[in-house]
């Protein structure tokens, strides 16, 4: 690059007098820097000077081009002699694009107006024309020397009104282009001011050949039908950024319509990778050839290896894969992208940080390029004295220890890119082969067959008969291979088992119309041997993943075995989740319900495979999924009144009462609820207001979405079972509750009283619930009544489950669990009065050993009873797992039957 004989600055100089622009601006304009007020650059400030500036007399054009100048004067001396920070900068040259744009959008459609009249749709509605700024200017976080890519996007073809006598009328289309024409001599073209921006209109559909400005219509038929997977990314960064008038207006809907379902798919969207190794690659590639003969240009602190386009790359792509399914992740700014991956457990918080610290270093270090010439290069300089200089501004004594941190950023930054997008070693290399790789190194089906045991080869053969197969794509039949080719390397090394490999044909020949799964297992390994192994250990978690196929992704998270459920963290997701939706008019129930069915999929799921690996106990399991189902509940509620149309008041005073497994958080995997509505509400229309509510509530749990579904409810249990009201008063169900009045519980209804649990509401409902449990379970009783009443229901419950001979259900046959549970709830009825420490509803294993500790049951009989409960909940749990009976041979589980029936023999047979 050529420079001017200008004499560098003297030391008493500010530091930002070394930049050649900066001189040349002085001596061009050193009588209108004054009219920018002082201080950073601000939309209203810029648009008083512009305006000062026209009435100078200066035309539209020049007054841009000048106030240009004087902004990027005042950030030279702000980033350079005032350590102004990166925000400031950035936002300073974006508000500056976004005044020009307007400004020039105005003036453009005002002439245009003037000779064919305003553009109208078929019904004769105005018709708006969006100027979309991608990449830097989308994200605000233009750089000094950006040029602009934008995107002319109007709302409806049809035709101008034309003049009062009839002439001049134009298409739509025709105006549009005109405009687009413009605004580009207002904006783009070099005068003797020289430019406002650079604009690029390389992004729009079909590039350079594509016409300057499409319809809406025709936007959304080309992303469906022409876009490529690099497209996704650029519009990633999309945004409305002229005319300021039209952003706000509902109108903008259509093009959100058209271009987040393109830019996010509703599944996890692994295929992408391949996507942006050949994008990155072709970069590359331009970069190296653009250096050849040329080694100066070799240092790219954008392009090349660690550079900035690197952490752009690394950010986008796990927005792109997630943002489908988590909404919260879609965001344009680098750094907030940033913030929201560590947020969401997708970054560590030390890489994210130390990805913004290189990011915000190398984007200073790029303006500091530009400050010296005004030139678009990313390219550091090869002058001594402007390296220095760079370094002083950047506040180091001398170049080399710049350059050393330079370094170090770029090292960590290359480093993190390899390791998301180089699992591919021919990607490393740089003979990475874009979608097509995977097909083209992968071996035939039918090399990889015999390397299968057979019952694996039957299974995989059974394919070629399916339709799906015959539809994969070349990139997805090469996956496909590759990890069939994995697998039979594993098997091969005993790491793993037939069954889980038969398993996993099964999973993919149901998803092989969904290839971003298979993309996903052959990016990680790790996540493929994972599966692996939890389809290998049990049928129910097979099953569940076939149903839910997207939850494997949870595999990838090293902190996953080391975790347990945090409710407070769950529904701060969600919120989170929801509040994205919102921000893009996305939030209708049908996203809700399918972002609360994806949540409790994940989390159930991240349970699942904890308890597989042996990593909780059964106990844990049972806590775990019953604090996931309170909060689905709370959430739920939340979302429901807020979208009640006939709600009468802000929060609603209503509250859920949990029985059995929930109530006494014993749930397992895919347990129904069961659950007690209430209302404490004086209002006179607070019974159908909560009867509407609460049928609502019921219809968001259970409907089944292209998600699943989340519960069965049962609520079987409220005042008068079936037949009663499905929400009832507070006061009513106390009542009932407490033998007031003709209608009252039975003692069935007491002994659920006693694994009631108040799920939800408020803490004012939550201690009346609490004092009328207590006042039930506390109540006196005749010992020898509640002792036949107790197993006279036992024997009910029996006789509803027959075993078949020689065998022993864990559950209900003698010396099973019922009987302990039955024990305990006579136990605590009969007990708690006179014992307070019965009355907490802890659980079997807990009040069994407080009832000992009481002098309520012989020494040891509670712990033995306690242990012989949880062996036969282990069994269970194992069988539901396994998809297996609960019975097993009478032989088996001998001592704790005995144990078992030894409780019940001195609890219930001595009354």
């Amino acid at each position: 690059m050529a420079h001017t004989d200008i004499t560098p600055p003297q030391a008493s100089l500010p530091l930002s007098e070394h930049s050649r622009f900066i001189q040349r601006l002085h001596r061009r304009y050193e009588g209108l820097l004054d009219l920018l007020p002082s201080g950073a650059p601000t939309h209203a400030t810029m648009a008083a000077t512009l305006a000062a500036l026209q009435a100078q007399g200066y035309a539209l054009g020049a007054a841009l081009r000048i106030l240009r100048q004087l902004v990027m004067e005042r950030l030279v001396h702000l980033d350079c002699d005032s350590q102004a920070d990166l925000q400031t900068i950035t936002q300073g040259v974006t508000e500056l694009a976004e005044l020009a744009l307007d400004a020039a959008c105005t003036a453009a459609r005002a002439e245009l107006d003037g000779r064919h009249g305003a553009p109208r749709d078929a019904e004769g509605n105005p018709v708006q024309l969006w100027v979309i700024g991608m990449g830097k200017l989308g994200a605000r976080e233009l750089n000094v020397s950006s040029d602009i890519d934008l995107i002319y996007i109007y709302e409806q073809e049809g035709e101008t009104q034309g003049q009062p006598d009839g002439r001049g009328k134009i298409s739509n289309h025709e105006y549009f282009i005109r405009a687009v024409k413009l605004i580009y001599q207002l904006i783009g073209e070099t005068t003797e001011h020289g430019f406002v921006f650079r604009v690029d209109l390389m992004l729009r559909p079909n590039g350079n050949s594509g016409p300057a400005a499409i319809s809406v219509a025709a936007l959304e038929d080309y992303l469906q039908t022409h876009g490529r997977e690099w497209e996704r990314f650029a519009w990633l960064k999309s945004r409305i950024v002229a005319p300021l008038a039209d952003i706000r207006t509902s109108n903008v809907q259509a093009l959100r319509g058209a271009v987040l379902p393109f830019v996010f798919r509703r599944y996890l969207d692994y295929a992408v990778f391949d996507s942006l190794r050949s994008l990155h690659r072709q970069i590359r590639e331009h970069a190296a050839k653009r250096s050849a003969g040329h080694p100066e240009r070799a240092n790219d602190v954008k392009l090349s290896r660690g550079g900035i386009r690197e952490i752009e790359f690394i950010v986008q792509l796990l927005q792109v894969v997630r943002g489908g399914q988590f909404p919260e992740l879609r965001c344009r700014a680098t750094l907030e992208a940033l913030q929201r991956l560590e947020r969401a457990s997708l970054m560590a918080p030390e890489t994210a940080q130390a990805l913004a610290d290189a990011y915000v270093f190398l984007r200073k270090v790029e303006h500091r390029i530009q400050y010296l010439d005004d030139q678009q290069t990313h390219v550091l300089p090869t002058r001594d004295d402007d390296l220095r200089w760079m370094a002083q501004t950047l506040g180091y004594d001398d170049e080399c220890r710049f350059l050393h941190q330079l370094d170090a950023h770029r090292e960590l930054v290359a480093q993190e890119f390899d390791k998301l997008l180089g699992g591919n070693e021919a990607c490393k290399s740089g003979q990475c082969g874009g979608a097509r790789g995977a097909a083209a190194s992968a071996p035939e089906l039918e090399t990889v067959l015999p390397k299968l045991p057979e019952a694996v080869r039957d299974r995989v053969l059974q394919w070629q008969r399916n339709p799906r197969y015959s539809y994969l794509s070349d990139a997805g039949r090469g996956r496909l291979v590759l990890l069939l080719q994995r697998t039979a390397q594993w098997l091969g090394q005993g790491q793993v088992s037939e069954i889980a490999a038969v398993r996993l044909a099964d999973w993919m020949e149901s998803l092989l119309r969904r290839e971003s799964y298979l993309a996903m297992l052959q990016e990680r390994p790790a996540v493929h041997e994972k599966l692996m192994h939890m389809l290998g250990a049990a049928k129910w978690p097979a099953r569940y993943m076939l149903q839910h196929p997207g939850v494997i992704d949870e595999l990838a998270s090293d902190a996953l075995m080391h975790e347990r459920f945090n409710p407070q963290e769950f529904e701060a997701d969600l919120e989170r989740r929801r509040a994205a939706l919102q921000s893009t008019a996305e939030d209708d129930d049908e996203n809700l319900l399918n972002l609360l069915r994806r949540a409790h999929h994940a989390e159930t799921f991240r349970t699942l495979a904890r308890d597989i690996e042996q990593q909780i106990t059964v106990e844990q399991v049972a806590d775990d999924l019953s604090a996931l189902a309170d909060a689905v509940l709370r959430v739920t509620t939340r979302w429901c009144w807020g979208r009640l149309k006939s709600a009468h008041r802000e929060e609603p005073q209503f509250g859920i009462i949990g029985y059995g497994k929930l109530g006494g958080k014993e749930l397992g995997y895919g347990s129904d609820l069961d659950i007690v509505f209430v209302f404490d509400d004086d209002d006179e229309r607070a019974p159908e207001v909560y009867s509407a509510f609460v049928r609502k509530l019921i219809s968001w749990l259970t409907v089944k979405t292209g998600e699943g579904d989340l519960f069965e409810i049962d609520t079987a249990l409220r005042p008068n079972g079936n037949s009663g009201l499905l929400v009832t008063s507070f006061e009513s169900y106390a009542n009932y509750q407490q033998q007031r009045g003709s209608n009252t519980a039975w003692t069935w209804e007491h002994q659920a009283m006693t694994r009631a649990r108040f799920v939800m509401g408020s803490a004012e409902l939550a201690a009346r619930f609490d004092a009328v449990r207590e006042a039930v379970i506390t109540a006196p009783r005749d010992a020898v009544a509640l002792g036949s009443e107790i197993a006279t229901m036992r024997e009910r419950v029996r006789s509803a489950h027959k075993v078949p001979a020689g065998l022993f259900d864990v559950k209900h046959s003698v010396g099973g669990m019922m009987d302990v549970e039955f024990v305990v709830q006579y136990l605590v009825l009969l007990h708690s009065a006179c014992n307070p420490q019965l009355r907490p509803n802890l659980g079997n294993i807990s009040l069994l050993r407080r009832a000992e500790n009481a002098g309520l049951l012989p020494a040891g009989m509670g712990e033995a009873a306690a242990n012989a409960y949880r062996a036969l909940r282990r069994v269970q749990h194992l069988a539901r797992l396994n998809e297996a009976p609960t019975q097993v041979p009478e032989t088996a589980l001998l001592e704790e039957q005995q144990t078992v029936r030894t409780l019940w023999k001195a609890v219930l047979q001595s009354t």
